[in-house]
């Protein structure tokens, strides 16, 4: 029978269709990346977890290592979880946070970091008020920011660097370099410490955490029998205040606050001895 016979007079005939080649319905739509280019979200790695979102799950992320050891990565740093923004608006915030950042720097230097204000920093930085609260919520928080990136040198010394200051030496003498590299910090950024790490504040910063997790192994390292009751009592002496205390009403040199610290670092873990 012909196609017209079996359709009937004035009925096209039906087309042939391939069924393998006919999506299913519920098949979801391919993927296509963003018209300004790939997320910035990375894919997990093959046995890490997909990177967090929060700077508490980052910071724990990059300070704990395999098997629990918080120094075992280093400072690893995940990729950022937000959206990507296109080149234009991640160019005008990059150069909005670098004025920021600058005239915030000038400001902490010259005076009473107390006496710097969200209003005074974005005049400095000829940005408005909304700009800089969208990447600020207060003036702690650009100080935080600014001592970062210093910050951050040390830490990676702490992990990869020679000894005594990274791996390979006695837990005294690790800790006495680090008390040395602190108030080489200090005193080189002094102001800014003053404004983001004093108070209460100073044990929420992500830098601190780092240095109690570091302080913390040491003295699990030497035996420490409670190294969590001793951990703060052993970072207490490079509270910024106490440090600038120390220099500017008592007239201490650097060089005679540091001898004391690291004699006091190799009594506190002696080489061999076990508290």
């Amino acid at each position: 029978m012909s196609d017209h016979e079996r359709h009937g007079p004035g009925t096209e005939p039906a087309q042939p269709t391939n069924e393998a080649a006919r999506p299913p319905a519920n098949r979801p739509p391919a993927h296509r990346p963003p018209a300004d280019g790939p997320s910035r979200v990375a894919p997990a790695a093959s046995g890490l977890p997909a990177a967090p979102a929060s700077p508490a799950e980052r910071f724990l992320a990059r300070s704990l290592g395999p098997d629990g050891d918080p120094l075992a990565r280093g400072d690893l740093l995940l990729a950022d979880a937000r959206p990507a923004a296109t080149p234009r608006r991640r160019a005008d915030a990059e150069r909005n946070r670098a004025q920021i950042l600058a005239a915030a720097e000038r400001l902490f230097a010259e005076g009473d970091p107390r006496t710097v204000t969200m209003d005074r920093i974005a005049k400095a930085a000829s940005v408005g008020r909304a700009t800089l609260y969208r990447s600020f919520p207060d003036p702690s928080s650009v100080a935080v920011a600014l001592l970062d990136e210093h910050e951050r040198l040390l830490q990676g010394q702490l992990v990869y660097g020679p000894p005594p200051l990274g791996p390979g030496a006695p837990a005294g003498e690790r800790l006495a370099a680090f008390y040395l590299a602190m108030l080489d910090l200090l005193e080189k950024h002094l102001p800014l410490a003053l404004g983001a790490e004093t108070g209460p504040e100073r044990f929420r910063t992500g830098a601190y955490g780092f240095w109690r997790v570091h302080v913390r192994t040491l003295l699990v390292a030497h035996g420490t029998e409670d190294p969590d009751a001793l951990v703060d009592t052993a970072l207490a002496p490079l509270a910024p205040e106490l440090f600038a205390f120390q220099r500017r009403d008592l007239g201490l040199p650097v060089e005679r606050i540091g001898a004391s610290l690291a004699a006091f670092a190799r009594g506190l873990l002696q080489s061999g001895v076990r508290s």
